[in-house]
């Protein structure tokens, strides 16, 4: 039991230690960027480390129809203008207006009660005091309640409205003509960076004539829009009171 405890004990020791190091070194990195902007990332390739696999029928060959100028699938008579190889880029519109309220209440009780005793056991009843000690009742061996009781009261009322318009770029056609498009911005106002992100799978029949494309037509979808810099950093708890929300079991 000792040295479980202990093993316990250590591990708890190098989390902490661990975790105090990251957030040392998270600060030393902010305390050194007190009065700079913050600095927007490089212009690197959005393609993932490794393609995506994802299940997909057989590749299809394209029919060429001989002695004929319109190519099948084009929407120009004589070169299509949207989005259809590698790295080409394409519109992306979000217009997300969502609104959801939930509420919910659940109560638990629980009560129980143990008893057992031994009056009789071929005379060895009597011979269980000097076991445990002279104050031991064969009838009341066993006597135990306990009773729990829990209730919960939740609610939720959000409400979201994004009008948005970003670039995509294509970085996958996969085996059935399906595009892989990965998009992001980052603007930069005085102190804080607003970030848009965006990335999924499209057919190239939903891209418009304008060469865009609407969010709800994005397969694995993937949308974030958010921040980073002094405001958003004082909208979230301390570290510590974080941590304190975790690892606290009441």
């Amino acid at each position: 039991m000792n040295i479980l405890l202990k093993s316990n004990i250590s591990r708890y020791l190098i989390a902490g230690i661990l975790g105090f190091s990251l957030t040392a070194c998270n600060a030393i990195s902010r305390i050194s960027e007190i009065g700079e902007v913050p600095q927007l990332s490089k212009i690197e390739n959005p393609a993932p480390p490794q393609p995506i696999a994802l299940p997909m029928p057989a590749p299809q060959v394209a029919t060429r129809q001989p002695n004929s100028l319109w190519r099948p699938g084009s929407r120009a008579f004589l070169k299509d203008q949207r989005a259809d190889e590698i790295g080409d880029l394409l519109t992306v519109v979000i217009q997300i207006d969502d609104k959801a309220a939930v509420s919910n209440t659940t109560e638990r009780t629980r009560a129980n009660a143990e008893g057992a005793g031994l009056t009789n056991f071929l005379g060895y009843e009597t011979d269980l005091g000097r076991i445990f000690n002279d104050n031991l009742n064969p009838a009341t061996l066993v006597d135990g309640e306990s009773t729990s009781a829990s209730k919960g009261v939740g609610s939720v009322d959000r409400e979201e409205e994004i009008n948005l318009r970003v670039a995509a770029l294509v970085t996958q056609v996969m085996p059935n003509g399906n595009l892989i498009i990965s998009g992001r911005q980052e603007v930069r106002v005085n102190y804080e960076v607003r970030e848009l992100l965006v990335s999924g799978m499209i057919r190239p029949e939903d891209i418009t004539s304008t060469n865009t494309i609407s969010y709800d037509q994005i397969a694995e979808a993937r949308i974030a829009y958010g921040g980073r810099g002094q405001l958003s950093d004082v909208q979230q708890p301390r570290y510590g009171q974080q941590l304190y929300d975790i690892i606290f079991p009441f």
